[in-house]
This record gives structure tokens, C-alpha cells and sequence, in this order.
């Protein structure tokens, strides 16, 4: 099978904040040729590098906000997130944890650090995606995927080489725990020092990784340090990622979904009528209700 060969490196572009809790590197969508066409399905990508936040009484986060016409994928790697929506859901996401929420049709949500991080203070590290749905899908009834990190389904890599955890899509024989609307894969490669992992997706999936923690080799020719993202060609099958120091790498691939992308704020749908609308319906409450 062909290569699939790195098209740029990514350093973090400069930290900003949203809401009080979450410091963010954003690199999707951004002006690095990742806008939410190139990268589709997925349309945000924030993350959260790993960062001390000092005690406080009063938890940071991100008060009430709207969603219509995508998911949203939090996953945590340090610390915790308390979080609350409109459909009468509410948890918390613990560190190896993730929640996958379809906002779909519509959802009012917030999210603040967990109330005893918060009083205690800590290292929060945390990435938050987001991705798009079909237009045939974009109003479906809002779901709700709690994914503790004991019901991911993982690999085990020969010769305790580490895990890959698979969130979606499927790793060998290896089935992700999170149902999907569209081909996703999404995968956290948990390396052990000098162990190496190969990995296959389809050609014109749109195919990318973030580096956690440590440091890796991609096809056994380019570095890649902590907290930098890679995009890969859409050509070729194949790579392979080599732990450097013990590594952890969350790797995304997906099919993209080719249809038009109008998108504002918290919204996006196919056509800009579709943001007015959404606009609207949050006005007139069919959102739902949901205390800040």
C-alpha cells in the first residue's frame, strides 16, 4: 500500500481563552489551510494544552451557549469538566474520558471545571471538536454519548508497545465505543517509549494528529514535538507513528461530507436561510430553557 506522507507541521498558534476555563489553541478552522472544507468532517478543533489553573470557590468554564448542526467531542486528558444541556443532561467528564454530544436540531449547554478540581486547583488539559453532520441529519433530535475511559474499546500493541483507544471508527479488529452519522475515526495512541503503531485510512479521508504528550516519528523520517499538529496528504493509505519518549497522540480521519458549509458562531448548516432561522429559534425559546 502507498504512503500516506505529511503534507505541513503545525506549531500551536497562540493560547486564547474561552469563557475563564478553557485556555485554547485553535487549529481548526484556521488560516494554515484548515478551514472547515479542507478538514471535513471536522469543522473546530480547540485545544487545551496543558495548563495550571490555580484553586478557586468560583468554577471557570463557559456559561450558556446555543449549538445547531453538529457534534461536539470533549475529550479529557487532565482535570474535569462539569457540564449541563436543555435535553436534561448533565455529568461529568473525567480525565480519559469522553462525551460526545449531537447538538443536532438544537441544544442549549454549559461547561465549568468540576467543582472539586476547581476548589483544589491543577493541570487541565482537555481537546474539544467539533464535527459536522449530513444536512439530512442536521435536525434530527439531540443525543447524548457519555464515554467513560473503561468503556472505550482498546488495543493492546504487541510487545507492551501501549494502547490505542478507539473512540470511533475501528483499529484493526477493534470497533470504536461512539456510534457515528459518518465515517469518523478517532483514536488516542498510547505509546510506550520506541514502540511503533501503523495505521490505515482511506486515501481522500481527511486525516490529521495532534501530539499530546512526548514526541513521535511519522514514517520513520520526521519529528513531531509535544503539543504540534500534523496534516496528512490525501494520497496514500499508510503510516506509521514511533514513540520517541512515552507518547500520547490522538489521531482523527474521516470521510468528508461534500456539501455546502454555511456557518456563524455556534451554527453550522448548509445555507446561510439556515442560520437566520437558527438565529430565530433560539429567540423564540425552541432551544429549550437552561439556568446559567
Amino acid at each position: 500500500m502507498k504512503t500516506k506522507n505529511i503534507e505541513f507541521i503545525l506549531a500551536p498558534p497562540p493560547p486564547h481563552m474561552v469563557g475563564d476555563g478553557f485556555r485554547v489553541h485553535n487549529f481548526i478552522p484556521s488560516g494554515y489551510h484548515l478551514d472547515m472544507k479542507r478538514m471535513s468532517p471536522f469543522i473546530m478543533m480547540d485545544y487545551n494544552s496543558k495548563f495550571y489553573f490555580q484553586p478557586t470557590d468560583q468554577p471557570r468554564g463557559v456559561s450558556v451557549h446555543p449549538h445547531r448542526g453538529f457534534e461536539t467531542v470533549t475529550i479529557a486528558y487532565k482535570g474535569k469538566v462539569a457540564h449541563h444541556d436543555s435535553s436534561g443532561n448533565s455529568g461529568v467528564i473525567g480525565e480519559g474520558d469522553v462525551q460526545w454530544m449531537t447538538a443536532a436540531s438544537g441544544i442549549l449547554h454549559k461547561e465549568y471545571h468540576e467543582e472539586e478540581f476547581s476548589k483544589n486547583g491543577g493541570d487541565f488539559q482537555m481537546v474539544q471538536l467539533w464535527v459536522n453532520l449530513p444536512a439530512k441529519d442536521k435536525m434530527s433530535a439531540p443525543k447524548y454519548q457519555g464515554i467513560t475511559n473503561a468503556q472505550i474499546n482498546k488495543f493492546e500493541l504487541p510487545k507492551n508497545g501501549g494502547v490505542i483507544e478507539v473512540i470511533a471508527g475501528q483499529y484493526e479488529n477493534v470497533k470504536g465505543t461512539a456510534s457515528t452519522f459518518t465515517p469518523v475515526h478517532l483514536q488516542n495512541a498510547k505509546l510506550n517509549k520506541e514502540a511503533k503503531a501503523f495505521f490505515h485510512f482511506p486515501s481522500n479521508y481527511n486525516t490529521c494528529l495532534l501530539v499530546i504528550e512526548g514526541s513521535i516519528k511519522i514514517n520513520d523520517r520526521e519529528n513531531v514535538p509535544t503539543n504540534h499538529f500534523v496534516l496528512f496528504e490525501n494520497e496514500g493509505e499508510d503510516f506509521t507513528i514511533e514513540a520517541i519518549e512515552n507518547t500520547i497522540v490522538l489521531i482523527l480521519s474521516g470521510e468528508p461530507i461534500n456539501e455546502p458549509i454555511a456557518a456563524h458562531g455556534p451554527f453550522v448548516m448548509n445555507t446561510q436561510a439556515e442560520i437566520i432561522q437558527a438565529f430565530n429559534d433560539v429567540n423564540m425559546g425552541k432551544f429549550g430553557y437552561l439556568e446559567d
